[in-house]
């Protein structure tokens, strides 16, 4: 089982290129302490959270700063690691992800959680990849074109060598999805 005595989140991306890209290794959380948020830059972050395109203008506004000051913080943010990137959310759907599934893996005793994540980087059709608390060791969030696609790609996970099982899921309709980043509220 994948037991290392220590939590560990594997970040496994889906890509949309059809040849393998050298991906830059994520922030672990071992690369920047914690950092505890105060209510203005927690304010700061949702605002980005919502829309990474907004400006510092249209941000101080919301907040009561000036531009430059909520650059500055956000900067300072991004140099301590409280903000690691900007992106842009994609609908799966407009570039042919129809079907979407989460599989459970129960490893083979022994598996660390960095051998699960070297043997999943290579599914581009793995959008996250976690490890868990309870029977199983990681979950995995997918994406594939059709229900066949997501099938041979669930083959191919339950034939890595680490793997002693799988259980999957597939997802119906989204009901919820949260983008906003920080305490709920």
């Amino acid at each position: 089982m994948c037991r290392s005595g220590r939590a560990s989140v594997v970040y496994c991306g889906w890509r949309y290129r059809t040849a393998p890209v050298p991906r830059p290794r994520p922030p672990q959380r071992s690369d920047h302490p914690a950092v505890r948020l105060n209510d203005l830059d927690e304010r700061i972050v949702h605002a980005l959270a919502e829309d990474a395109r907004r400006s510092y203008a249209d941000i101080g506004s919301l907040v009561g700063l000036s531009a430059p000051a909520v650059k500055r913080r956000v900067d300072r943010l991004r140099e301590t690691g409280a903000i690691t990137g900007f992106t842009v959310r994609v609908d799966p759907a407009a570039l042919g992800w129809e079907t979407e599934g989460f599989i459970e893996l129960y490893c083979r005793s022994n598996t660390s959680p960095e051998a699960i994540e070297r043997g999943l980087k290579r599914y581009p059709e793995i959008a996250s990849a976690s490890t868990v608390t309870g029977e199983a060791d990681a979950v995995l969030q997918v994406f594939a074109s059709d229900m066949r696609h997501f099938e041979r790609v669930l083959e191919r996970i339950a034939g890595e060598p680490f793997v002693e099982r799988t259980k999957s899921v597939l997802v119906l309709s989204p009901l919820l999805r949260r983008f906003s980043s920080g305490s709920p509220a």
